[in-house]
């Protein structure tokens, strides 16, 4: 049975057509991958700020921005408009936005990327498409970095 509690109203039991989240939902207690699924299937249309714990898979349309320490899945059939800064992000989908990821970005076949990329670890398979610009290094190494004026190099 799904139960998802918004503001005061609950909504248990099974659902067709469309859900509609505005503003700020939060969603306490345990949240399996079942109930994740469902927001982020292929027939789904999010828009807003992502932040979550655990691995997430996105395979519908999702734009706005995403943020996690943990493991984010960009699914064959999803399109993303997104900034993304998570653990580790692999796309197999689209995404448009800059990725920075702790750990490692991987395009898999089939996955288009426009944005920059910003990762210790990236990993291109052939088939896959980017158009953007890759740093690699230690993301947090370089978030601490001064400041150079007018582009100088020590």
């Amino acid at each position: 049975m799904a139960q998802i509690d918004v503001k005061d109203q609950t909504v248990s039991g099974e659902m067709n057509g469309k859900l509609k989240f505005e503003g700020t939902v939060e969603v306490g207690g345990t949240v399996t991958g079942d109930m994740l699924s469902v927001l982020f299937r292929k027939e789904s249309n999010v828009n807003g700020k992502l932040q979550f714990q655990g691995d997430l898979e996105i395979d519908g349309t999702f734009s706005g921005a995403v943020t996690t320490e943990d493991g984010l899945v960009i699914g064959e059939n999803a399109t993303v408009n997104a900034e993304i800064n998570c653990g580790s992000v692999i796309v197999k989908g689209n995404v448009t936005g800059n990725i920075t990821a702790r750990d490692m970005v991987a395009l898999e076949t089939g996955s288009h990327v426009k944005g920059d990329i910003a990762s210790p670890s990236l990993s291109v398979a052939k088939g896959a498409t980017f158009d953007g610009s890759s740093r690699m290094g230690t993301v947090a190494a370089r978030r601490q970095r001064p400041n150079r004026p007018n582009g100088t190099r020590t």
